[in-house]
């Protein structure tokens, strides 16, 4: 038997990304989980208007995605709890720069994205930045056969309804190819 809970979403869990950008000529860090993949290389990051982060992604028009794995929970967050106007986060992490100084990066994160803001959609209460990857670093250790290998990854999930962490579980078999084990006529 199934039951009605109404108008809620239920695409939870989804992964936990820590965006860096820079504010007033400082690295500015902020936990993020409504994130979305809108084509191969664009992707949705939402962000609520009274985070000082959006006034960076604004300015510059660029901004870092990082990945974190399980292992930085604390520090992942904490870093959403905190505020850029009142602490400077960037300790929480080891910072890393590639060329564009405008998108710190964490270190400490396997993968790590740069994106550039396509567009922003203005919902009353978050900004959605439609943004494009320009480019991804991996750290070796989680690249498998020239890809990146989630499990190696060990990905930080988020989930609403239990507001908890999770991980993510054992591979369920390959995509494109497992469906064609059923007999289906």
């Amino acid at each position: 038997m199934k039951r009605r809970l109404g108008p809620i979403n239920a695409l939870y869990p989804l992964p936990v990304v820590v965006v860096g950008t820079v504010v007033n000529d400082t690295p500015n860090f902020i936990t993020v989980s409504h994130v979305g993949i809108l084509s191969l290389n664009v992707i949705s990051v939402s962000i609520g208007k009274t985070h000082l982060s959006n006034l960076g992604l604004r300015k510059h028009g660029v901004f870092s995605l990082n990945i974190p794995s399980e292992d930085l929970v604390k520090e992942v967050d904490l870093c959403g709890q905190l505020s850029g106007r009142r602490i400077n986060k960037a300790g929480l992490f080891r910072i890393m720069h590639t060329e564009n100084k405008l998108t710190p990066m964490l270190e400490d994160c396997p993968v790590n994205m740069s994106c550039r803001v396509i567009k922003v959609l203005d919902f009353p209460s978050h900004d959605v930045f439609v943004s494009e990857v320009v480019e991804t670093i991996v750290d070796e250790r989680v690249i498998d056969q020239g890809s990146i290998n989630f499990a190696w990854v060990k990905p930080l999930l988020f989930d609403m309804e239990s507001k908890s962490y999770w991980g993510l579980g054992p591979n369920k078999g390959a995509a494109w190819s497992i469906g064609k084990t059923l007999k289906f006529n």
